[in-house]
């Protein structure tokens, strides 16, 4: 009988320990650790989401779409969730567009708690996996850039990265425009992980409309223009710009090789860059009208202004002579401009002197970026006065030993076109709806010196003329033609192989409303600038005249 009071008596002063120490236990839980705790139940069911803002569209001048953004998820998963990997892979691949053993070696990690299987799956795709019901797997709304015109302007739009920010091109430059404001959602989840309650704490603001200057009928003619250059002459790359003169709105902006916007890795490093403003090239004879400029500003010629100008001419240590030998000539300031002859430049910018000749290059705007609103402008390189060599005054006036962009060039061609006002080129055209205001632009030149220009370039196109061959029926064309050796970095000399041909002019030649600038770097078989640059002018023109018609004069 005693045995069996102290048996109970040991039994009811254990569980009179088990009930004690759960009661510590449920102090210790309850109120000591009870924030804690409760904050960290809560970590578990409730979850914090960014509400991406829709990033803002890009439209040309007509309201054409030239990059949006569509609903797009990331599918992730826990892998330790999903009971049959090898059936939830098989299901997911094929809307994933990927290989099936790519996705299950994903899902078969069991050294994390999170993977992904695909970044950016377009809506339908990402609705047809959620509709699979599978545990484990898991969205994350977003949004995925796309581009409906695949190459058009490609260089000139630019890409956005993984993250959904701009990395090159106007989606960079106008990311705070395009980016918007993104929103926050509140996630309530219950023990078995599903949704209870989904609040937004804040509203997603979709980013800015963006309306740009150009126009993709011109576009698409200007990059099929530079394909047919592209596979005639197979050079390094190539470049062309259109702009209204007038407003310095650019209209068309195309490189060669060509990129597709959507899928940026399957063209080479070099075709991404946009080479209007983020390649420098010695300019060559498209330079001399800056040089005649100059000198029609200090009235030390005249269009007619006659000079005796022999063979070739000695400048210090140098000889230079034209690209094709020729004897003594008499010839006028129109027929050098005309006939791009390398003796005459050289001695009226010898007239002019190197320390106007150096005044000039930079009131025209060569020693600094144009300002365009495009990124990754390059400044170009005019060298200093004090720099001058005895025979800088023999390959300056001419275009070499300084380096320009084709923004540059585009934009000074564009002063003589507006009658002496140097507007900064510019693709923005509206934000919003709202009209973005450009610069009124400054006098570089007077407007006489200008029209005696426009007069003067008509002659490159004439009988006689570098481009004479390039003609359309009814309108009076004016430009110039520039073709220049390159350095080759081996040797730091000209090299005899390696050329850059251009073309820039405008139409009509007394009324210019199109200003369109050609750059072709390192052509194959012709290297001549009116061989290479000069027709795709006449094509580009052709088009464009029509296309807005503009009447013949």
């Amino acid at each position: 009988m005693v045995l069996v009071e102290r048996r109970i008596g040991l039994l009811f002063a254990f569980f009179l320990a088990l009930i004690c120490l759960a009661g510590l236990r449920s102090l210790q839980l309850g109120t000591l650790k009870g924030d804690m705790l409760a904050k960290a139940a809560t970590s578990q069911q409730v979850a914090q989401a960014v509400l991406p803002a829709r990033r803002g569209t890009i439209t040309d001048r007509q309201g054409v779409e030239l990059a949006a953004s569509q609903a797009a998820d990331d599918v992730s998963a826990t892998p330790y969730l999903v009971k049959d990997p090898v059936k939830a892979a098989s299901q997911i691949a094929p809307l994933l567009g990927v290989d099936q053993a790519v996705v299950l070696k994903q899902l078969a990690r069991r050294d994390t708690g999170f993977v992904y299987l695909g970044h950016h799956v377009p809506a339908d795709k990402a609705d047809a996996i959620r509709k699979l019901a599978i545990a484990g797997i898991e969205f994350q709304p977003g949004q995925r850039r796309v581009y409906p015109h695949d190459y058009l302007a490609s260089q000139v739009l630019g890409g956005v990265n993984m993250a959904g920010k701009g990395s090159s091109g106007l989606e960079y430059e106008l990311e705070a425009k395009l980016h918007g404001s993104d929103g926050e959602r509140r996630i309530v989840r219950d023990g078995h992980g599903e949704d209870v309650q989904v609040k937004d704490l804040k509203r997603a603001e979709p980013g800015a409309r963006v309306e740009l200057s150009l126009d993709s009928h011109i576009q698409e003619k200007v990059e099929e223009v530079l394909k047919g250059i592209g596979r005639t002459y197979r050079p390094k790359g190539a470049t062309a710009i259109v702009t209204d003169p007038s407003t310095g709105e650019i209209l068309s902006l195309a490189n060669w090789p060509t990129v597709n916007a959507n899928d940026p890795a399957g063209a080479p490093q070099s075709a991404l860059m946009n080479r209007a403003v983020g390649i420098t090239y010695e300019p060559g004879s498209t330079f001399k009208a800056i040089t005649v400029a100059g000198a029609l500003e200090d009235r030390k010629v005249t269009p007619d202004t006659s000079f005796d100008l022999p063979p070739q001419i000695v400048v210090a240590d140098r000889t230079i002579k034209n690209a094709e030998d020729r004897g003594w000539a008499t010839m006028t300031t129109r027929q050098i401009l005309a006939q791009s002859d390398n003796v005459g430049a050289i001695t009226i910018g010898r007239r002019l002197g190197a320390e106007r000749f150096d005044y000039y290059l930079r009131k025209f705007g060569f020693d600094k970026p144009t300002g365009t609103d495009l990124p990754g402008e390059q400044r170009g390189i005019v060298p200093a006065l004090d720099k001058y060599s005895g025979s800088s005054m023999g390959n300056l006036p001419i275009g070499q030993g300084e380096a320009v962009t084709s923004m540059q060039i585009a934009q000074f061609y564009g002063a003589i076109a507006n009658g002496g006002i140097l507007r900064t080129p510019h693709v923005v055209r509206r934000i919003d709806g709202s009209l973005q205001t450009q610069s009124v632009g400054r006098r570089i030149m007077s407007a006489a010196t200008a029209s005696s220009l426009r007069d003067m370039l008509k002659g490159v196109l004439a009988a006689g003329g570098t481009a004479a061959e390039v003609k359309l029926k009814g309108y009076t064309l004016a430009g110039k033609t520039g073709t220049a050796n390159k350095i080759n970095p081996a040797t730091g000399e000209y090299s005899q192989s390696a050329y850059v041909a251009s073309f820039v002019g405008f139409a009509p030649a007394d009324d210019p409303q199109l200003l369109i600038s050609i750059m072709v770097d390192e052509p194959q078989g012709d290297i001549y600038g009116g061989q290479v640059a000069a027709p795709a002018f006449g094509k580009i023109a052709g088009f464009a005249l029509q296309y807005q018609k503009i009447p013949p004069k």
